[in-house]
This record gives C-alpha cells, sequence and structure tokens, in this order.
C-alpha cells in the first residue's frame, strides 16, 4: 500500500487530490493539512508518515519550495500549482513529478506510477548474467575493431553522423547514432541525459544546476527534456537525513 498526504492551502484542490487517492487501488490516504506549518510539524515528528507527498507550491507563511527542503528527507515529493513558472525549482528540490491544476485523474495516475517507479529499488543482475558486459566497434583504421568494456565507459558524445565514445584508456570514434549505442547500453547502468550526451552513472561524480562533473573531470550538460528522468536516478541513490535540518 502507497500512504499519501495532501498539503494545500485551497481547500478545493484538498478535495479533488483526496478524492482521487481514496478512489485509487493500492493508495491510503493519510490525512490533508491546509496550514503548512502545521503540514512540517506532522511530517518531521513522525506524526504523519507518508510515501508521497502532494504539496502546493504557492502557500501562505511557509512556500511549497521552502517546505520541501525541510521534508524531502521523510517523503516524496510531488508538486501541485497553478503556476508553470515554478517547474525548474520544483526539479530542483528532488521533487520526481509537477501536477498543473486543474489536475485530470489521468495525470494524478501517471505521477502515481513515476513516483512509484522512483521508489522501486533497482535490481542487480548477478554477474552470471552479465553476458553483454562489453561489445566491439570498428575503429578508425580499415579492418580495425576495438573491445570496449561497459565498465570502462564514461559517456557517449553525438558528433554529426558518429559517436565519440569517451573510455577509460581513450576516445574512440566510431560510426554509429546515438540512438545505436543506446540501445545496446544496460538502462540501469547508464543514462541519456541530453540529445549529445549518454552518461555512465556510476561516473558521475557531481551535479549542480544543469551541469554534469565526470569522473574524467569533464563537464556535459543536462538537457531539459532528460532532467526528470537523470533526476529520478539521482534521487534513488541519494542518502538522507531524517533529522530535521
Amino acid at each position: 500500500m502507497t500512504t499519501c498526504y495532501v498539503v494545500d492551502d485551497e481547500q478545493h484542490a484538498l478535495v479533488v487530490l483526496s478524492r482521487y487517492i481514496q478512489n485509487t487501488p493500492g493508495l491510503e490516504l493519510k490525512g490533508a493539512e491546509e496550514n503548512p506549518l502545521h503540514a512540517l510539524d506532522a511530517i518531521t515528528s513522525g506524526k504523519v508518515s507518508a510515501d508521497i507527498t502532494f504539496l502546493d507550491v504557492d502557500m501562505p507563511q511557509l512556500s511549497g519550495i521552502d517546505l520541501t527542503g525541510l521534508i524531502n528527507s521523510c517523503t516524496t515529493v510531488v508538486f501541485t500549482t497553478a503556476y508553470p513558472d515554478y517547474a525548474y525549482q520544483a526539479f530542483d528540490k528532488n521533487a520526481v513529478d509537477y501536477l498543473l491544476k486543474p489536475i485530470s485523474y489521468e495525470r494524478f495516475l501517471r505521477a502515481i506510477a513515476k513516483v512509484k517507479e522512483a521508489l522501486k529499488p533497482r535490481q542487480i543482475v548477478p554477474a552470471v548474467e552479465q553476458n553483454n558486459a562489453y561489445f566491439f566497434v570498428k575503429a578508425d583504421v580499415k579492418g580495425k575493431f576495438v573491445k570496449v568494456s561497459l565498465e570502462d565507459i564514461i559517456y557517449v558524445e553525438a558528433m554529426q553522423n558518429y559517436v565519440v565514445i569517451h573510455h577509460a584508456a581513450e576516445r574512440l570514434t566510431t560510426y554509429l547514432s546515438m540512438k545505436e549505442v543506446e540501445e545496446h547500453l544496460p538502462t540501469a547502468d547508464f543514462t541519456r541525459v541530453h540529445k549529445s550526451f549518454i552518461v555512465n552513472n556510476a561516473k558521475v561524480k557531481s551535479v549542480e544546476g544543469n551541469q554534469i562533473k565526470l569522473a574524467d573531470e569533464s563537464t556535459v550538460s543536462l538537457g531539459p527534456s532528460y532532467r526528470t528522468a537523470f533526476l529520478d536516478m539521482i534521487n534513488a541513490k541519494l542518502l538522507k537525513s531524517k533529522r530535521v535540518p
């Protein structure tokens, strides 16, 4: 059972989301609160424990953006708002989704599915099943093929009709498309972060804004279209304190 909590200073929004939760199999409503300060106390004190908190952005006394910074170690946040301008700040706070009012039931269900996917523990593939740990590519010398170990790939970069595989030992340029390379990489280990970049998740050193620093000290850009999926991956691996700052 996935537990849910709703925080919104608009009574109508509380009623709508509460009804959606109560009418959806597998969900349990733990409570609904109009006052963000009361919600903060309930969550941080442990009076309310919820897997998902639907949180309005624009509230008096304490905004949803600020409240998220205080509770996101205790619950997964989905923002709800009538204003699309807060989207960047929402995902910067590690919100899993961002719902624009009026919220349809179909869009609500998609948000639930996204959160469940983010909360799902990643499956570890036993070593005996890792039979695709490498592949070969054609090199720039006729008749030469180079072995590429997946664990040694730092990132893949698109370059017109070619791709550059930034490898632990060298940069390999080969006549392939990004789509062809992406289809051969395991999604649990590699993430498309930009139309021109695929990164090895294990080689990500830090993330700041829309810049991703990798193990070889190179930096690649995080594209808007890929931001949500990438931050979901980061959030799934984020070590969070349950203490109130």
